[in-house]
């Protein structure tokens, strides 16, 4: 494809790993960040999404946009709105992680973002990924450090993805036609609870690391405790309720489908990251 890659998060968990892997593949990339905080080998372009000039000059020269909500946002409709438009005016594809299961019900404001870039007309793909193995030395840090994993799944099995995983789907959907206009649930090889998760990475780091199923009541008090705002940590408890009922054990083969390479597991994971499990 001849045109930019557009990369929003580029500074992040995954928007990170995407631009890498695109300029692996030596594409041209624009890494979007509020701060135009620099990413090896790409062009860092400053951007507010709520101001159109800086959108229009972010997307000159592009014809592929990356795009995702970034993490504590609630509105990811009224956010990213003005991407899909402006992607439309120009056709361009437009490449959107939402999350696995937003397709339940058309009400879910994700899920009405994906119908919204649906209708725009233009080149899309569109991918769910279940809960990232490395929330494990992310958002549970301070729980795997201390030995204990307190959240609110009750006994019920995840399939836990990697996010290196979840990049090269994505960068696969940037750089070929081949699977346009059709959405994708990435999970990982297997579905594990929380408390066998935790025997994983006990096993990797070699620390004691259990899980300590919480009421949804008692999660977001630690989350506000830590300074988590209440509304988000609310919403972090609620976004639990399908794993309880099982709804995040299910297992795809849409990695391996876009990219011919078997979804990482929690232990190669942790064996992996096991400096910054330890840390």
């Amino acid at each position: 494809m001849a045109g930019k890659v557009l990369v929003l998060g580029s500074t992040g968990t995954i928007g990170s790993k995407i631009a890498a892997g695109l300029v692996a593949k030596g594409e041209q990339v624009k890494s979007a960040s509020r701060n135009a905080t620099p990413v090896a080998g790409t062009e860092a372009v400053a951007l507010d999404l709520a101001d159109k000039g800086a959108l229009d000059k972010a997307l000159d020269g592009v014809d592929r946009i990356f795009a995702i909500v970034p993490a504590g946002h609630m509105d990811p409709v009224g956010l990213l709105s003005p991407v899909i438009d402006a992607a439309a005016a120009r056709k361009l594809k437009v490449v959107l992680m939402t999350a696995l299961g937003v397709d339940a019900d058309d009400n879910i404001p994700y899920r009405q973002l994906e119908l919204k870039l649906i209708a725009a007309g233009v080149p899309y793909g569109i991918i769910r990924p279940n809960w990232f193995s490395d929330n494990f030395h992310t958002y549970w840090r301070e729980g795997v450090r201390h030995g204990v994993i307190g959240v609110p799944a009750g006994d019920a099995k995840t399939s836990f993805i990697d996010t290196r995983d979840i990049a090269d789907s994505a960068v696969a959907l940037l750089t070929s036609s081949a699977h346009d206009n059709q959405a994708y649930n990435l999970t990982g090889p297997e579905a594990l609870s929380y408390a066998e998760a935790a025997a994983i990475l006990s096993d990797v780091t070699g620390k004691t690391i259990s899980y300590q199923a919480q009421t949804d009541e008692a999660f977001v008090a630690m989350l506000t405790g830590a300074g988590v705002p209440e509304d988000y940590a609310k919403f972090l408890a609620g976004i639990f309720y399908p794993v309880r009922q099982g709804w995040a054990a299910g297992i795809t083969g849409d990695v391996e489908k876009l990219t011919g390479k078997a979804p990482r597991s929690v232990k190669t994971y942790a064996t992996d990251n096991r400096a910054k499990l330890v840390d």
